[in-house]
């Protein structure tokens, strides 16, 4: 017992110190160059108004990612599950496109394309929950239809650029690539207040996701409500990542990427899981940030790009690893 928990405070502290260490990199390098301790009025807007607001968006943003795919490789029993994977960012994107085309912001307010993402990821994970409860699809056969549902959601995003307007095109563009450029604080810093919430409230079924990993027939003769547990995970990783994608734009395999690593440093225990996949989720994607300021600098790629060629790397070789 002692040694267990010994290794569930290391793991904080590790995944704090990455994440501290990520922050700092992220607020200290930019385009604009090395600013450590900000004087004169350009350096204080450089640091706080833009690089400080994309820090704590890279911090929500990675751990809402991490912590939703971590969720879904436990209930699906797969380490290749996650929201960009299973279609769930495709379907909360194709919501926030609609959102975006119909002008809700501006008739209802910011809310409206969180609450449309979180609605598009929804009923993705609908889809996907029962293509999962047939007992003629396996495991792949799941995955490949989110990876279909993606597809999809991609296709009529495109059709959305045929009818749209030049501005409307140009936001949408710019949203779906994935960016932390975020200029409404509110949501800057809603979403990290709303991720770590969840993030509490998924740790409470820790104890079930390691029964749930020796078979759901295990698990029930052990105690756990299975169908309650799924159905809540279910609809946690939905509003993380809807409201992720709503904010951010596309961002894909945070959830793929850090949990395998979590996995590998920490075992398969979920109590250790979840606050180091959280943790480690946002450092990975301040660095990741840090990356697409820099590498071309002045000009800089989108968060997304560099997320998907390291995340893309990655899911092809668990692929091939697993066959």
């Amino acid at each position: 017992m002692k040694d267990k928990k010994k290794k569930w405070l290391i793991s904080i502290i590790a995944s704090v110190l990455v994440l501290i260490g990520s922050s700092f990199v992220s607020l200290i390098i930019g385009p604009a160059g090395m600013i450590i301790l900000p004087s004169g009025n350009s350096e204080e807007t450089i640091f706080f108004d833009i690089r400080l607001p994309r820090v704590v968006l890279g911090f929500g943003a990675g751990g809402s990612l991490s912590l939703s795919g971590l969720l879904l490789q436990g209930i699906f029993k797969n380490p290749l599950m996650e929201p960009y994977t299973l279609g769930i960012s495709g379907g909360a994107a194709f919501f926030v496109a609609l959102g975006i085309m119909l002008g809700l912001e501006e008739m209802i307010g910011i809310t409206s394309l969180p609450f449309f993402g979180f609605l598009g990821s929804l009923f993705v994970l609908f889809v996907i929950y029962i293509i999962a409860s047939k007992r003629f699809f396996n495991k792949e056969e799941v995955l490949l239809s989110g990876v279909m549902i993606s597809f999809i959601s991609a296709s009529l995003i495109m059709l959305f650029f045929a009818l749209a307007k030049s501005e409307e095109i140009h936001r949408i563009i710019f949203w779906m690539m994935g960016t932390l450029q975020e200029e409404r604080k509110e949501l800057v810093f809603l979403l990290p207040i709303v991720a770590l919430s969840f993030l509490f409230l998924s740790y409470l079924f820790s104890v079930d996701l390691n029964a749930l990993q020796l078979g759901e027939e295990e698990a029930s003769r052990l105690g756990v409500n299975v169908l309650r547990t799924k159905r809540t995970i279910l609809l946690i990783s939905s509003v993380l990542t809807g409201m992720t994608v709503s904010i951010t734009g596309i961002i894909g395999f945070v959830g793929l990427v850090v949990p395998h690593i979590m996995r590998k440093l920490f075992g398969p225990d979920y109590r250790l899981l979840f606050f180091s996949s959280f943790f480690f989720g946002g450092a990975f994607l301040n660095l990741c940030d840090v990356l697409s300021r820099t590498i071309i600098k002045p000009s800089e790629l989108p968060v997304g790009v560099i997320t998907g060629i390291v995340g893309g790397s990655l899911f092809l070789y668990l692929i091939v690893r697993k066959k």
